[in-house]
């Protein structure tokens, strides 16, 4: 799924620039090695693609056309389900960067990836922004204006399940493309006390936490990644259903949002 080109010639982002297009494939076998390495069941899904799979496709996208994702920290992502996307069937993907700004610590950078199945509809929209950091900024505070949050308060939330990162389920998720995932220099560089998770990796555990309650064949989130999660940090999912509906929905550690999403909508 995440077969990189050799001799990449890396690029700055600018805004416009567009992606190369690309045909990938969510292989079943991959799906199930992904998930079960995150402890959890593959079969809630079914022969759908998770969706959160698409935050990391659309990150490799920009790889596949010269923007390195090496250091770079995810903040917001859109991440809109217009259809299910079946396993093992060919994906068309497209986009382009919309915006780069510059930022107390880096650059952040705004791009929005498309997802076509075999029928020509665009399945899966995915919209990122994240942090490209500057070495030379490194302990500068501020990566642009910050959106409010989602959970004001986890404690009125309910607890669905808990989590527990190690080492070895972060590094056996995925360990290429961005050393701050599993190697310590690298993230003491990027200034972690330790290798963090990527976010599409955490998103995993909200989208099981859905489509084990909702299977939705639609879906339309606002992920927002507060605070890193850890290679080694104890999580909890959490979804806000007081209103009787499902609202919102994070991984919270020590009783704060790592990482929440607004549910915008689902059917």
């Amino acid at each position: 799924m995440f077969e990189q080109s050799e001799n990449i010639e890396w690029i700055a982002p600018y805004e416009g620039f567009a992606y190369r297009e690309q045909t990938i494939v969510v292989e079943s076998s991959e799906q199930k090695r992904a998930l079960e390495v995150c402890g959890i069941d593959p079969s809630i899904f079914g022969d759908v693609v998770d969706p959160s799979f698409f935050i990391g496709l659309a990150i490799h996208a920009g790889v596949e056309s010269g923007i390195t994702a090496e250091g770079n920290v995810n903040m917001v992502q859109s991440l809109v389900q217009h259809a299910p996307m079946r396993l093992d069937e060919e994906i068309r993907v497209t986009g382009n960067v919309t915006t780069v700004e510059e930022v107390p610590r880096g650059q952040a950078v705004t791009s929005e990836v498309w997802f076509t199945g075999p029928d020509g509809e665009t399945a899966i929209t995915a919209k990122r922004t994240s942090l490209r950091p500057d070495p030379a900024k490194i302990g500068a505070r501020g990566a642009g204006a910050k959106p409010a949050p989602v959970v004001e308060d986890v404690a009125v939330l309910t607890k669905l399940s808990d989590v527990a990162m190690t080492p070895a389920r972060v590094t056996g998720y995925r360990s290429d493309g961005n050393a701050i995932h599993y190697d310590m220099k690298a993230a003491n560089a990027g200034g972690f006390r330790a290798p963090i998770i990527g976010g599409g990796m955490g998103v995993h555990y909200l989208a099981a936490a859905i489509w084990q309650k909702h299977a939705p064949t639609a879906l339309d989130l606002d992920i927002y990644f507060r605070r890193p999660v850890f290679w080694d940090d104890e999580l909890a999912v959490m979804v806000d259903d007081r209103s009787g509906a499902w609202t919102a929905i994070c991984l919270a550690k020590e009783g704060k949002v790592a990482t929440e999403a607004r549910i915008n909508h689902f059917a």
